[in-house]
């Protein structure tokens, strides 16, 4: 009965003196720490802070000793005393130089964001092209004077500018639903490359916070709610290339801080008609931190660009001697675009167990792009050129309460989201020009109008190993549009609900491997011009998506990824706006390997690799005919780079692009390319950065953006179908100096 009583005594000792502790990393500059690692070394329970730099660790008694690290910081030991029991533990983290490793694979579904996180540390972005690089795996290219949004490559889509990849900022949508030049039209050139602090991605359709576009992925951009420090910078390089940027402190203090950022740019480009690229970014930023860890930030930017483009020229006068690789069929291509934003973030933490976060946002986009892509095919005696107009206003709302709690001895992580998007389009139009001067004909003119409703419901069950993450989506849609060039006023619209159902299942080995199995239904919505003429018919065609893979740490120094995923698309209509019409695709399906590999060599040196691997083809085609046109099978970048060996940094970056086909039976071949870039920086004393940038180091001919086209020139007999092509940019270096103070 004595030992008996002993070990009640003990047993209950131990219950009540075993205790939880919950607090908040925080950086210098009062900056939450996401993602770092909490390890109580005496009860070898452990923890990671969420978002918000929020933490609770379980199974916790005075003495004992917590080992907290994070990737970018300089690991503690925190003893525990008993007076930091009962109160949030808040604790700052010193910044030190990258290692590998620091990185902790997270138990959650897009664990991978660690790869950006190390990507900027190591490499920090100068280009808005630079931006959408540092997600792996996708693959960019410019086809319009640099004025018009990216053409996106990913996991064996050609996305276009945004079809199946939805793309954010601080919250607001990129994505333009109903865009006059294509559905889901993603411009990114309004984010000052400087000014990014976070990218978070995932690939497939696995998050329930992502609706409309999230079928290859989605790609969230955060930005600085500080600067450590102010920013002048100057370049100057070939073709014109001149950019200035000014980046200033207003206000620095522990409650609050605003600052302001501006960037100007000119190109000329390589062409030999001049690309006169003119862009202008505004930005400015206030965050205010009050009590009970509640933050609230404003952002306000605006952009405008004009410029002149050569177009996508054929093969065949090329290789006639008609023009040069750099030369233009039509060189009155071109246009303008702009946006300004107003965006409200707000995050509070209700209790040690949960948070709230919510956005509002508010922009007015502007449009107007001049395009000739068939020459004479339509008119023998002006030529087709037309003109793409849009003026936009947009609003939206997201919300999002995350809540931690214990089921037994089960995890419980819940996240419930709500919100809205509308878009009032005014002025959509397609017409038939002259010279960028006269409207031969109105071929579509209307006012567009596209509302979505939607709210979501995820949770995290935490079983041993294992985490279960179910979840489900609920989207709610109403597209509108009045045609103007009706006699008669007709405001048609049409509803349409999509549920998107969510399943994944993580295993953590331990913090160094985690494997993982994702599924998810997701969809992508087509233009509300579609939608009203379907009356609603396959508007919303689901995307179904599998991934299997893990992430590994074989040692300190190395870190990989890898997943083999599917991905089935059902039949939908696609709106090609660049002539005005419907085009059934039918069902899609692609299959294949993601592998990744980041390597630190030693302090200063550091080697990536990304590689997608894709079969992609059409389902109601022949073998033969099923080709999905310009779909990637194979696709790589990655580098190698140098940072912190004494004064100096810089690196040497590469991308692939293989062959793929231009058409439905494969007889006409997009020519792949292998690009390599450098740079090379130098730290002199007081601030001063001097630094110098290689584009196509190795001066390769090739093409950034081809299409397979049926066109006609001015004197030929009959259309041709071929390749036509953006000619990637020649041997192109640049200068710069930076002062930082």
């Amino acid at each position: 009965m004595k030992y008996v009583g002993m070990l009640c005594c003990f047993l209950l000792f131990g219950k009540m003196t075993a205790q939880e502790i919950y607090g908040k990393l925080i950086d210098e500059y009062n900056r939450p720490i996401e993602g770092a690692y909490i390890f109580n070394m005496n009860s070898e329970s452990h923890a990671h802070t969420n978002e918000m730099g929020m933490f609770k660790i379980k199974e916790t008694s005075p003495g004992d000793s917590l080992k907290i690290g994070a990737l970018g910081f300089k690991k503690i030991s925190v003893p525990l005393r008993e007076q930091d029991f009962g109160k949030s533990l808040n604790l700052v983290l010193q910044e030190t130089a990258l290692e590998l490793g620091e990185v902790v694979i997270s138990p959650k579904t897009n664990a991978l964001s660690v790869l950006s996180k190390i990507d900027l540390m190591v490499q920090p972005v100068g280009s808005s092209q630079e931006i959408l690089q540092k997600v792996p795996g996708l693959i960019i290219g410019q086809h319009a004077g640099g004025g018009k949004a990216e053409q996106l490559f990913l996991r064996g889509f050609d996305i276009d500018h945004g079809t199946d990849i939805a793309l954010t900022v601080d919250g607001m949508p990129v994505n333009m639903v109903s865009h006059a030049h294509g559905q889901g039209y993603s411009d990114l050139h309004f984010v000052i490359p400087e000014t990014v602090e976070h990218i978070d991605f995932d690939k497939g359709p696995y998050n329930t916070g992502k609706g409309n576009f999230a079928t290859a992925g989605h790609v969230d951009f955060k930005t600085k709610n500080l600067l450590e420090k102010n920013t002048v910078r100057f370049e100057y390089g070939d073709f014109g290339w001149n950019r200035s940027l000014g980046m200033f402190n207003l206000i620095s203090e522990k409650k609050e801080n605003a600052y302001v950022a501006a960037e100007l740019l000119r190109f000329d480009g390589p062409f030999e008609s001049s690309q006169n690229f003119s862009r202008i970014n505004l930005f400015g930023k206030y965050t205010a931190r009050f009590k009970e860890n509640t933050t609230l930030s404003t952002s306000i930017s605006y952009f405008t660009s004009t410029w002149d483009a050569s177009g996508q020229i054929p093969q065949r006068a090329v290789d006639a001697g008609l023009i040069t690789r750099f030369g233009a069929i039509d060189d009155t291509e071109g246009g303008t675009t702009s946006r300004a934003n107003i965006n409200v973030e707000f995050q509070k933490q209700l209790d040690k167990d949960s948070f709230f976060k919510a956005n509002a946002y508010l922009g007015k986009y502007d449009f107007n792009l001049f395009s000739n892509f068939t020459f004479f095919l339509e008119d023998g005696e002006n030529g087709d050129q037309i003109e793409q107009k849009e003026s936009r206003n947009l609003f939206g709302l997201n919300t999002v309460i995350n809540r931690n709690m214990e089921l037994g001895n089960t995890n419980l992580a819940l996240r419930i989201g709500a919100g809205f998007r509308y878009d009032f389009v005014e002025g959509n139009e397609l017409s038939h020009t002259l010279n960028r001067r006269t409207v031969l004909e109105n071929i579509q003119l209307g006012d567009v109008t596209e509302t979505n409703l939607y709210s979501f419901f995820e949770a995290n069950y935490e079983f041993g190993k294992f985490t279960l993450v179910p979840g489900v989506r609920l989207d709610r849609f109403e597209f509108g549009y009045v045609d103007a060039l009706q006699e008669n006023y007709l405001n048609q619209r049409v509803k349409k609900t999509r549920l998107s159902p969510k399943l994944n299942l993580l295993f953590d080995h331990n913090d160094n491997l985690q494997f993982f199995l994702k599924s998810g239904i997701g969809f992508h919505s087509n233009d509300s011009r579609v939608s009203v003429a379907q009356n609603g018919k396959e508007v919303l065609p689901a995307a179904y998506g599998l991934d299997l893979g893990t992430i590994f740490r074989p040692s300190p120094k190395w870190f990989a990824n890898m997943a083999l995923w599917y991905l089935y698309l059902d039949q939908e209509f696609v709106y090609v706006g660049d002539a005005g019409i419907v085009e059934p695709s039918g069902r899609t399906e692609r299959y294949g390997m993601d592998f990744g590999l980041r390597y630190q060599i030693n302090n200063w040196l550091y080697l990536n690799s990304d590689l997608t691997y894709t079969k992609a083809r059409s389902v109601d085609e022949p073998s033969g005919s099923d080709y999905i046109p310009l779909a990637p099978d194979l696709t790589m970048s990655g580098g190698v780079t140098i940072n912190g060996l004494n004064k100096l940094s810089g690196g040497i970056r590469y991308r692939y692009l293989d062959d793929r086909p231009a058409n439905e039976d494969n007889s006409i071949v997009a020519e792949g390319y292998f690009i390599v870039d450098m740079n090379v920086n130098y730290k002199l004393d007081k601030g001063l950065v001097l630094g110098v940038a290689v584009q196509n180091l190795f001066d390769t001919a090739w093409n950034e953006t081809q299409f397979a086209t049926v066109s006609r020139l001015r004197n030929e007999p009959q259309p041709i179908e071929e390749i036509h092509f953006t000619p990637g940019n020649p041997f192109f270096i640049k200068g710069s100096i930076q002062y930082t103070f």
